[in-house]
């Protein structure tokens, strides 16, 4: 992983044991920049396991959105939650080839599942061509 003042890449690795490097924004730079401290020197993980220090599973990173969205009061959200919230958002700003490559999608369209707009968007977008 490199992480500096003006930028930062994770390795992280998806489906099929495929390795991509994430770019971080500040806020994420930082926050990393305070928990990378923490954590063991002999850790290879950014996100250890506390029971058997590999990597944390899929099970784990599950509980651990569980726990801390019923500390926030919410419900229902999950890490595939967080993360079609963060391909929907950034749709808004970032060339649709650009997000696919961030979220490690091989197709545009696995990335335009993520990006579809709610009701609510498509109500917004309607009304704005409204003639009253």
């Amino acid at each position: 992983m490199h992480l500096g003042k003006r930028s930062g890449t994770p390795e992280v690795i998806g489906k099929r044991n495929k390795h991509r490097e994430v770019p971080l924004n500040a806020t994420a730079r930082a926050a990393l920049g305070e928990y990378l401290p923490t954590l063991p020197t002999s850790s290879v993980f950014l996100f250890p396991s506390n029971k058997t220090r590999q990597a944390l599973s899929e099970r784990g990173l599950s509980y651990l959105v569980t726990r801390y969205a019923v500390l926030a009061r919410l419900t229902n959200v999950s890490p595939h939650d967080l993360r079609h919230r963060f391909g929907y958002r950034m749709a808004a700003s970032v060339p649709l080839h650009r997000l696919a490559q961030i979220m490690g999608h091989d197709s545009l369209d696995t990335t335009l599942l993520y990006v579809r707009g709610t009701k609510a968007d498509l109500q917004r977008e309607v009304e704005k061509i409204a003639w009253a």
